[in-house]
């Protein structure tokens, strides 16, 4: 297990990103979960650093962990913002035409369709967000 602790803004996606994919790199991951694993790093770390702690700007740390059996990888997004469990965020209408669905809640929704488990739990004050994919 491997974990990076970084401030919580928009500027830290790219070196989440990159941190990952350095895990990946002995398991010769697919491109297409590489992809797939690079949204969800861009929404729930944007999450992160866009609402859990304004007006303020926090930390937050990503856990990797690679699995051989089955092969894939755990990331685990960790920060002490406000709590908030985006698993319980109502899905988006995904039947509307895009004009007239509402703004909000289709990255997570992203997420949900593409990882192959995902879980929250708010303990000792901080938000625990696991993703798992398998490949």
């Amino acid at each position: 297990m491997k974990e990076i602790t970084l401030p919580a803004n928009t500027d830290s996606i790219e070196a989440v990103t990159h941190f990952v994919n350095e895990q990946l790199e002995p398991m010769s991951c697919p491109e297409r979960t590489r992809i797939q694993l690079s949204v969800a790093i861009d929404e729930l770390f944007g999450n992160i650093a866009n609402y859990a702690y304004v007006p303020e700007e926090g930390q937050a740390t990503v856990r990797v962990e690679t699995e051989d059996n089955p092969r894939g990888i755990i990331i685990t997004f960790i920060d002490s913002g406000t709590p908030y469990n985006p698993l319980e965020a109502k899905e988006p209408d995904t039947t509307l035409p895009a004009r007239q669905r509402r703004i909000g809640g289709l990255g997570i929704f992203m997420v949900k369709k593409t990882m192959d488990d995902i879980t929250y739990e708010y303990k000792d004050g901080q938000n625990i967000l696991t993703v798992r994919k398998n490949f």
